[in-house]
């Protein structure tokens, strides 16, 4: 049991170093649009799509995550409850 809880601690610190790196990236990020500018406009281009990157693994992982989770929860409680059945 111990080493799927360290399984599920990893994928929860993926999901903070995804959330850290989409945070880095949206620093750079200007909403205001600069159409005489293709330069900047490049430049906010490969941002928001670095940005998209981020966040479509940021969602999956994060599912994934909470769903292990939540099995993980639903077997540690199953098994407390065979071992409480076991004891009478």
């Amino acid at each position: 049991m111990i080493p799927l809880v360290v399984v599920w601690c990893l994928m929860a610190v993926a999901v903070l170093v995804l959330a850290a790196m989409r945070k880095m990236a949206a620093k750079d990020e200007n909403e205001v649009i600069h159409v005489d500018d293709k330069a900047f406009e490049d430049r906010q281009e490969a941002i928001a799509a670095r940005l998209e990157k981020i966040d479509y693994w940021g969602k999956i992982v994060t599912a994934v995550t909470v769903v292990f989770g939540l099995c993980l929860c639903a077997v540690y409680l199953y098994h407390g409850w065979i071992l409480s059945q076991t004891i009478q």
